[in-house]
């Protein structure tokens, strides 16, 4: 892979957004069939252009003016605000307090730094592929409440392009929710609260909601492999005491003097849970109280951190798919669920990396220099000569199967209606 260097992004911006952005899908990503008068014309764009000038409230009356706005400018970074009262680029000349958010998709951020006092591979900006196993839980619990308990079908998760992942839920009905219901939704998806001062970040009783057994079943699944063998989270007295102080006081002496004799991480939480599971065998049988402290680990260690306010403000910024991350070059790329487990950060496209395949991989059909053919015809066609190919065809699957609903939704209304 071309190693990226910043500085020259100013060569190579102009060429992704001219050959390599998927413009056409794009738009019609955000115009959501056209089925409101004005969507896209009223959608805030925000631009990081060279030396980090940050313009917001651009708006574009088509698709095409915002592929044109972008080939001009060739912004290190676009976000994507709400659909507003107003044009954007006129709310300068609206009276004041009249010029409002109304709708937007619900979107969640989350980041690997917010994980920084249970990770011990890296801290700050880093990741490595240790860690990003928590960005894969992550996805799998808010994937799986958002569809099975939230009732949610469209949505898309993207890798930020350094060291998290956002997902955009699109479903009509959503885009229209309020804050109140934004900051509800996300509420019910937070399980791990308290800052660096709080030591117990999970605190489960009787009876246990189905959401957070769901949870525990997704964690499960990784977390021998990521927090015991991994993180190595009780492979030393200094990192058990962290994981006892969890823990109720009656449990943690006896546990504190039994595990120095167990060998490694994973014998040490076999005891730990062992002892967890009699007390709910016996709380089960009405012997004594049940204790989750080995799921209240499990969760602190690995459930997703969600920063609320990018979730409940319909006005809220957030980095666009297909977006370049100036530090690393990686291009903002979705995430296919069906293969999460092996989606790798390190091995996403760069900006190089493209414009290198660009200049070494032949077209597959002899294209002639002198033009034969339109300039848009042609371009269309680049992208299939990179390794960004899958992630465009999995966004057009996505943009897709959204067409097709509505194209089914105005159908069932049709025959409700009897306008056959």
């Amino acid at each position: 892979m071309a190693r990226f260097e910043p500085a020259a992004l100013p060569e190579l911006l102009p060429v992704f957004y001219r050959r390599l952005f998927p413009h056409g899908a794009y738009g019609r990503w955000l115009g959501y069939g056209g089925v409101v008068k004005n969507y896209f014309q009223l959608r805030e764009f925000s631009f990081t252009l060279r030396d980090d000038v940050y313009v917001r409230f651009q708006s574009f009356s088509s698709p095409q003016e915002l592929e044109r706005e972008l080939q001009r400018t060739n912004p290190y970074k676009i976000d994507i605000g709400a659909v507003y009262s107003h044009r954007p680029n006129q709310h300068n000349t609206v009276h004041l307090g009249a010029f409002q958010p109304q709708e937007k998709e619900l979107v969640f951020d989350i980041d690997m730094t917010d994980y920084d006092d249970v990770r011990t591979c890296c801290s700050s900006a880093e990741i490595c592929s240790k860690c990003w196993t928590l960005m894969t839980i992550a996805v799998r619990i808010i994937d799986r409440a958002l569809v099975e308990d939230l009732g949610v079908r469209h949505r898309l998760w993207v890798y930020s392009g350094r060291r998290g992942v956002h997902c955009w839920v699109c479903d009509d009905t959503v885009r229209k929710w309020s804050p109140a219901l934004r900051a509800a939704a996300v509420e019910y998806l937070t399980l791990v609260k308290g800052g660096a001062d709080t030591v117990k970040k999970v605190n489960l009783s009787d009876p246990i909601h189905p959401f957070i057994r769901r949870s525990v079943g997704v964690v499960e699944k990784y977390f021998e492999a990521y927090a015991l063998l991994g993180q190595d989270i009780l492979g030393s007295p200094e990192r058990w005491d962290k994981v006892l102080a969890l823990i109720p006081e009656d449990h943690r002496e006896q546990l504190q003097s039994d595990f120095p004799k167990k060998r490694d991480s994973a014998q040490r939480w076999e005891l730990l849970k062992g002892r967890m599971e009699r007390t709910r065998r016996s709380g089960a049988s009405g012997k004594g109280a049940s204790c989750y402290a080995d799921w209240e680990i499990m969760l602190q260690y690995c459930f997703p951190r969600l920063d609320i306010n990018v979730s409940k403000g319909v006005g809220h910024l957030l980095k666009s798919p297909f977006s370049v991350h100036p530090k690393t070059g990686r291009i903002s790329v979705p995430l296919d669920l069906q293969k999460l487990d092996q989606f790798d950060p390190f091995a996403v496209p760069t900006i190089s990396s493209l414009c290198h395949e660009l200049d070494t991989t032949p077209s597959d059909d002899g294209e002639q220099e002198d033009g034969g053919e339109t300039e848009p015809k042609r371009r269309a066609r680049d992208y299939k000569r990179t390794s960004l190919a899958p992630y465009v065809r999995m966004f057009e699957q996505f943009v897709e199967e959204m067409e097709r609903a509505r194209r089914g939704e105005r159908l069932r209304r049709s025959d409700l209606h009897g306008d056959f």
